[in-house]
């Protein structure tokens, strides 16, 4: 989760991430931030999002982005 949102944190310095935020329902990623966490988390993680997983509901909290990246293979930290 750390590593998720120091990448998140690069693109929104501002956040203080508590992990209860709905981050597109809220605004606070737009289609743009979506394209550079996707960049950022498939070279991080070591795996490739593809277009069929770029969807709201894989992207609307960080948890949800943690099971992406864990339902495509990417190794997720406990801390």
């Amino acid at each position: 989760m750390q590593r998720l949102k120091k990448i998140l944190r690069e693109l929104h310095p501002e956040l203080e991430l508590s992990g209860e935020e709905r981050l597109i329902e809220d605004g606070i990623l737009d289609s743009l931030d979506i394209v550079t966490l996707v960049t950022d988390i498939n070279s991080e993680y070591g795996i490739r999002i593809g277009a069929e997983d770029i969807i709201k509901e894989n992207f609307d909290s960080c948890d949800d982005i943690i099971a992406l990246v864990a339902r495509l293979g990417g190794k997720i930290e406990c801390s």
